[in-house]
């Protein structure tokens, strides 16, 4: 059977707030094949990991900065940024309803208050010695940023930090990226994100791109047989539930990017489908 590679969405989000350290840790301890984090960009210029365009959700800022709760994170400089507690919420919010079903220890618990926001320099150098792979998704620019040269300074970054080309991947839903991505650094592999409304499903345009990140509720077996034909290969995301791995696992999809990286791998190591 075919090893499927499994990627921890935002790292072990299940088990840690989402694109910290602390998930990706995690994600790492699980055993996966890799992680997909989210790249964004500061007022002054550092990249971060970080998913929403604002910081409500997962941060403190309506404590730390009332009057700015709603604004975008590029409005922050990295200074700022680093006073935000970017754990706490998890804690509260339990969206995954791993720490009621006693999946976390006290002294996980303990790890997660006043968890920052890491720069994505943080991430290159946890991998650097470790066989493993990151999924950069590149977000869209905000203002006052909306001139930075996010994949330029993306590739700078990597070669400052003396990183394995063969370890990276450059997704995002912003195909523009990826063309430049694709041009200034072809040896790093890239993934075109597509399916990120119902309206529109999965839009595989003229299928320009050797690999597409499909999501998961609007794929049809149709859909992969085509994009086949076409010679691309097909990871889906976000696959949470047992069944729809499963039904991929069957399908050969080459990687899933989820939420629950240890439900997959404990199904993987069930079924022969991956790595032990």
């Amino acid at each position: 059977m075919m090893k499927i590679n499994n990627f921890a969405h935002r790292g072990a989000r299940s088990l840690a707030p989402e694109n910290t350290m602390l998930a990706i840790r995690k994600a790492w301890e699980t055993g996966v094949q890799g992680v997909e984090v989210d790249v964004r960009v500061s007022r002054d210029g550092q990249l971060v990991i970080h998913h929403d365009p604002t910081l409500k959700r997962t941060t403190n800022v309506a404590e730390i900065y009332p009057d700015r709760a709603t604004h975008p994170l590029s409005t922050f400089s990295f200074a700022e940024l680093q006073k935000l507690d970017a754990g706490s919420w998890f804690v509260a919010a339990d969206p995954f309803a791993q720490i009621q079903a006693g999946n976390l220890t006290p002294e996980e618990l303990a790890e997660i208050p006043n968890t920052q926001i890491p720069l994505l320099s943080e991430l290159l150098r946890f991998i650097k010695d470790k066989t493993w792979r990151i999924n950069l998704e590149l977000k869209e620019l905000s203002a006052p940023m909306l001139h930075f040269p996010l994949v330029e300074e993306v590739l700078a970054l990597l070669r400052k930090e003396q990183v394995d080309e063969k370890k990276i991947i450059i997704s995002s839903f912003e195909h523009d990226y990826l063309r430049v991505a694709g041009k200034l650094a072809p040896e790093i592999e890239i993934n075109a994100l597509i399916g990120k409304n119902a309206l529109t499903g999965n839009d595989w345009g003229d299928f320009e791109f050797t690999t597409y990140n499909a999501n998961c509720n609007y794929i049809t077996k149709a859909q992969l047989l085509s994009a086949r034909e076409k010679g691309c290969k097909v990871n889906l995301y976000t696959v949470n539930k047992l069944s729809d791995m499963k039904r991929f696992i069957d399908w050969e999809i080459e990687s899933l990017i989820t939420d629950y990286p240890q439900l997959l791998k404990h199904l993987q190591q069930d079924r022969g489908a991956g790595p032990a």
